[in-house]
């Protein structure tokens, strides 16, 4: 039973080639803008600024160029390549996530950077001021620290009394979730356990050790590393017989118990709106001028087969507040 569509999240790899210029680029000599995309080439993102830039007129090859470039998987080489674009004069650099935004930022001090993809930007440093950013970062940012109460919360509910919750926790990524979910487990009276990864090649020992700890849910935090495995760890969770919830309602889709985070997080979504920046500075705006942008709308998903599965009962309260429930 589907209540609302809402966008789901599917995550993106590296793809492994160099920076490609798109076809139809700017010749040399031509006077047409170029931007940067430092953002997994395969992803959803890269459509988005796409759709984004077609909605606002601009064609590829004809009034604008676009570069993207591709670490490769290896985050080691995204300093070079923020430089790279740099060097190539591009107009305006677009990022996703916190470890591109940072290399971007050490490439330049001066060229506009938009964050098609952010939680947390004033946390990171990126950023101080959302309404008016003093630097030259500005784009789209969700406050994901926020979230953790809600996501223990939810678990909490579905869950039987005093079950222990484990937090999957990208230690690349940020340390606020961190500390924001273990306050919300002391302040819920939860026996949290956190579980820290750095690579997909970590997740399936850290659900080993959350099964052998007595875990009976995890929470999956946010981070760009767990985007791009969304089905990995709906697997994984299944395997272990853990009630999961994560951010992304993809998550749920791909057979993960709950997901609940901003309705407008979607890449898709925030990489058409990093294209509206993107028209704003290629016309003279300045980065000051450009508020961040943070969603307003959040959405709740619930897979009733997965509940059936851990021979879970999910209370009618919640089911009547769920925007979708897949069944």
């Amino acid at each position: 039973m589907r209540r609302r569509q809402i966008l789901g999240v599917l995550g993106a790899v590296f793809a492994a080639s160099a920076i490609a210029s798109v076809a139809g680029a700017q010749q040399p000599g031509s006077k047409i803008p170029r931007i940067g995309l430092l953002v997994p080439p395969g992803g959803r993102g890269v459509e988005g600024v796409r759709q984004g830039l077609r909605e606002l007129g601009y064609t590829e090859g004809e009034n604008i160029a676009i570069d993207i470039p591709s670490a490769e998987g290896r985050l080691d080489r995204l300093r070079e390549l923020a430089t790279e674009l740099v060097d190539r004069k591009v107009a305006v650099i677009v990022t996703f996530g916190p470890q591109m935004t940072q290399a971007a930022r050490e490439a330049t001090d001066t060229s506009p950077i938009v964050m098609g993809r952010m939680d947390d930007a004033d946390v990171r440093g990126f950023v101080r001021n959302y309404s008016r950013p003093e630097g030259n970062i500005t784009g789209v940012s969700f406050q994901a620290g926020e979230l953790s109460t809600k996501w223990v919360e939810l678990l909490k509910e579905v869950l039987p009394q005093g079950a222990r919750i484990a937090a999957l926790w990208d230690v690349t990524n940020t340390v606020n979730q961190r500390r924001t979910i273990e306050d919300a487990a002391r302040s819920l009276k939860v026996d949290l356990h956190t579980v820290e990864v750095r690579s997909p090649g970590e997740f399936a020992a850290a659900f080993a050790a959350m099964q052998e700890s007595a875990a009976k849910g995890v929470v999956i935090l946010a981070s760009p590393l767990f985007t791009a495995k969304i089905t990995q760890l709906a697997e994984l969770a299944a395997a272990h017989r853990l009630a999961a919830i994560y951010t992304y309602r993809a998550f749920v889709e791909a057979g993960g118990l709950i997901s609940y985070g901003p309705l407008d997080s979607d890449p898709s979504f925030t990489f058409r709106r990093a294209a509206y920046f993107v028209d704003k500075l290629l016309k003279g705006a300045k980065v000051a001028d450009l508020p961040i942008e943070q969603p307003t709308r959040f959405s709740l998903a619930i897979n009733l087969k997965t509940a059936g599965a851990l021979s879970l009962e999910i209370p009618p309260s919640l089911l009547a507040r769920a925007d979708e429930v897949i069944e």
